[in-house]
């Protein structure tokens, strides 16, 4: 019987061409609001998955518009009260269900303090929608597996859109627009070769640089939300100063390389790894002593990231059928998370 988040990784590539034709017109208001700010600095506030989308907004904006981003702890307006020079700043919210308190509170201070703050939920309308100057529906649609897939995938597809807008990047519109295509052809890639070399492990890496850091800290989640699996993210240069002493004969890695200016380097870090021993699986055809698995060049750096999760989603939700649990509801987590 087929699980309710296999359902729904298939469904992504159709998410995500449903989010960029009905929302054109929002996606477009909200970068030209971005446009007319010029802000100085952007910070984001989101937890969990969508922390992990504003890590690869992120880097997607300090390289494409060269706008410095931050991370704003959301307990600084719930818990802690502090007022934040924001006057000159943007700011994206994302929250699924556009109701955690914590995230709601950071969003409205932001947007009393004069940031333009867009929201990015799958949620309208909702708390979130209300706090922030823009607020997007991401369109996933119901998502009902525990662990956010579309929704994470649709959050970032919606941040790139808004982006091309802000910047007019030719190049990178031209990319979103075809991210439909591009995730129907990568929802197809087995990485069942990565599967059969984890055998008994109770914990491995998964490494990428630039974009795709946030795509490994988002698989690194994914194991330990679906599979009870002890998984930690690293950049695959940080990785090197201390983490890889623990890094052994048999000891599983996935280094999650895009065709970027990093790959280079993440492939030789990667195997250098294999060099000592490790298990380490490679999306990076420049690997000589890692193994390589399948991906999908986009042509666009940024975008290009990006695809590598849909085949990890598909090899997570196989695996944690295949240790005899239930992707759809892991053990203590519920689908949202009201932290304050």
């Amino acid at each position: 019987m087929q699980t309710n988040m296999r359902r729904e990784i298939d469904e992504i590539p159709d998410a995500a061409q449903r989010l960029l034709e009905r929302s054109a017109d929002q996606l477009k208001a909200a970068g030209a609001a971005l446009r007319a700010k010029d802000p100085a600095f952007l910070v984001t506030i989101a937890r969990g998955s969508s922390d992990h989308a504003a890590l690869f907004l992120k880097y997607a904006i300090e390289l494409q518009a060269g706008v410095p981003v931050a991370s704003l702890g959301p307990s600084l307006a719930s818990i802690y009260g502090a007022k934040l020079k924001l006057g000159g700043a943007a700011a994206i919210a994302i929250s699924q269900s556009g109701k955690s308190p914590d995230i709601v509170a950071m969003a409205q201070a932001a947007t009393d303090a004069g940031a333009v703050s867009i929201a990015l939920t799958n949620t309208l309308p909702s708390p979130i929608s209300k706090a922030c100057t823009n607020p997007l529906d991401i369109l996933a649609g119901p998502e009902l597996a525990v662990a956010a897939t579309k929704s994470y995938v649709n959050s970032i597809v919606a941040g790139l859109a808004v982006l091309g807008e802000w910047t007019g990047d030719a190049a990178l519109q031209r990319a979103v627009a075809d991210l439909p295509n591009q995730f129907a052809k990568a929802v197809k890639l087995d990485w069942q070769a990565f599967a059969d070399d984890l055998g008994e492990a109770e914990s491995l890496y998964v490494l990428g640089r630039g974009p795709a850091l946030a795509i490994a800290s988002e698989a690194a989640l994914k194991f330990k939300e679906t599979s009870g699996m002890h998984a930690e993210a690293y950049s695959a240069a940080e990785v090197l100063h201390g983490p890889v002493a623990l890094v052994g004969a048999k000891f599983p890695v996935l280094t999650l390389a895009a065709r970027d200016a990093a790959e280079t380097s993440v492939a030789g870090i990667a195997d250098g790894m294999a060099e000592k021993g490790a298990v380490v699986h490679a999306t990076s055809s420049l690997a000589a002593k890692a193994k390589r698995l399948p991906f999908v060049a986009t042509g666009h750096p940024i975008t290009d990231a990006l695809t590598l999760i849909l085949p990890f989603y598909g090899f997570v939700e196989a695996w944690s059928r295949s240790r005899g649990l239930n992707p759809d509801a892991p053990a203590s987590l519920k689908k949202v998370t009201e932290t304050r």
